[in-house]
């Protein structure tokens, strides 16, 4: 029995947020277009991100919070596709969002909305979406590609990857996009886990170990990159917004520099304090301006038990140093186990900066996190993903 050949004119392998654009985008030009995917449901990313809620973009994206060893190729997408065009298209769909954060925009009821508004977006630009489908190789063929998939064999004119990267393997993640893009001669940069809370070594863990699930606000930084935003102790090391952030710049062997403090001015704080109270304890002084728990432990750390008065100016400057500037060195990230994003992939520079296109395969396209360009938490993920797809789809 034949198998048979279904003919396409695009084909989009990854039923993600930048795939699903793609498709919606591809299918308004008229195009037929077929998306396919390995996992039994679209969208498993978009559902899990922001807490169930997804922060679907950043009202204040710019390419100077992206991540790229090419960093200009994302400058050319990112402009002629905006946050506020994804938030037009939201509002034309009546879902409910709300600003948690400046520029940080999440989903007032769930997630579920944002994929919704995608999946409608494909069935009113009539491109087909099959779930359970596998591909087991690709080949180019004549004009176009011929996919072999679970269900047979399929042929395009044009491809689109959108296979996303190796973050949350639970979730089905897989290299697969990189191996495609390397069977077409591409270089793919090497990957590694972002976004991604730290690990600690035994004894540091141990003695943050009572302050897990105390958060604070500080300021991380790591290689001249810095930080302000809560972090958050956890039973296996350091998370929250600030730690995650600047995992994404962090190599193995590198010291965290964080500023406990970020709020107050400690040394001058300390010599009014002195002066003025000098029975008072760094204990008192710490309680005031750091969760009770944390301060405690910070403080018997430290071991600063004396009255003020007792601590001579040098003290007082070693004492501000370290809470401005308490240094440590990771163990490691928890790696793409928990990682948002993967940092690396397909290199840009063989790639289209207006079309995603591949150079010298004019009808070969990658798009969204399989490619090198990365994100800083906060929705800038999401709009690099609606912005290739957009960049992409306007061409296959």
């Amino acid at each position: 029995m034949a198998v048979s050949t279904s003919q396409y004119d695009v084909i989009i392998i990854g039923a993600g947020a930048a795939g699903l654009m793609c498709a919606a985008t591809a299918g308004y030009r008229g195009r037929k277009v077929l998306v396919i995917d390995h996992a039994n449901k679209p969208g498993k990313k978009i559902l899990m991100s922001g807490g169930g809620r997804c922060n679907f973009t950043n009202l204040n994206s710019t390419p100077a919070n992206f991540l790229s060893d090419n960093p200009h190729y994302c400058i050319s997408a990112l402009k002629r596709y905006t946050p506020q065009d994804f938030v037009e298209l939201v509002d034309r769909h009546g879902v409910e969002y709300e600003e948690k954060a400046p520029g940080q925009l999440f989903c007032k009821d769930s997630a579920k909305d944002i994929l919704n508004v995608l999946l409608t977006e494909c069935e009113w630009a009539g491109a087909e979406i099959r779930m359970n489908t596998a591909v087991s190789g690709v080949q180019a063929s004549g004009s176009g590609y011929a996919v072999k998939t679970t269900a047979g064999s399929l042929k395009c004119q044009s491809l689109v990857v959108a296979t996303g990267g190796l973050s949350i393997p639970t979730m089905g993640a897989t290299g697969f996009g990189y191996e495609l893009a390397k069977q077409f001669g591409l270089a793919v940069l090497p990957t590694r886990a972002g976004l991604v809370p730290f690990t600690l070594h035994p004894e540091l863990k141990q003695q943050l170990a009572p302050l897990a699930g105390v958060s604070c606000p500080v300021d991380a930084s790591c290689r001249k990159q810095h930080f302000r935003e809560p972090m958050l102790v956890t039973h296996r090391g350091l998370s929250g917004p600030a730690m995650l952030q600047v995992s994404s710049y962090w190599q193995p062997g590198d010291e965290l520099h964080i500023n406990l403090l970020p709020a107050q001015t400690v040394q001058d704080d300390l010599f009014a304090l002195r002066k003025q109270k000098p029975q008072s304890t760094m204990a008192q002084y710490l309680n005031q301006h750091l969760p009770k728990r944390f301060a405690q432990a910070f403080n018997e750390l430290q071991g600063w038990s004396r009255p003020l008065q007792e601590y001579r100016n040098q003290d007082i400057e070693r004492i501000a140093d370290t809470l401005g500037n308490w240094t440590i060195k990771p163990a490691g990230t928890e790696g793409y186990r928990t990682a948002e994003v993967t940092l690396g992939g397909v290199d840009t520079r063989q790639l289209s900066s207006k079309t995603m296109a591949v150079l010298e395969q004019p009808n070969l396209f990658f798009i969204g996190e399989v490619v090198d360009v990365t994100g800083h938490l906060g929705g800038h993920n999401f709009q690099w993903a609606w912005a290739s797809g957009v960049a992409a789809g306007n061409e296959a």
